[in-house]
């Protein structure tokens, strides 16, 4: 590992990310996930604040469509550093299992 490396993680340890080969590394516990993925539903997506319960199906309760998903495809990205792989999602049904997923990508 060279010394820019060593530099990139040491700096960016400060702001809880970590920089290496590329890659974005975002460490954050499950309700700073919640609290992000919560707000961008409501900001992006005008989704009612109250319909936002981990049971709640990201589809039926909540109105996401497939326009909606391509969205919190990019800001999902944009926020938390991966990219969503559409097989990775198809178990995903419910507000609670979306978070879990993010969790598993950043933690």
């Amino acid at each position: 590992m060279d010394i820019s490396v060593i530099l990139r993680i040491f700096a960016a340890d400060f702001l809880n990310y970590i920089v290496f080969d590329n890659y974005l590394y975002i460490n954050m516990d499950r309700s700073e996930i919640e609290e992000k993925v919560n707000a961008f539903l409501i900001d992006e997506l005008e989704i009612d604040e109250e319909k936002l319960k981990p049971e709640a199906l990201l589809k039926e309760h909540l109105g996401i469509d497939s326009l909606d998903f391509v969205d919190i495809v990019v800001i999902v990205e944009k926020q938390f550093g991966f990219k969503i792989k559409p097989e990775e999602m198809k178990t995903v049904k419910t507000l609670g299992q979306f978070y879990d997923y993010i969790a598993s990508k950043v933690a």
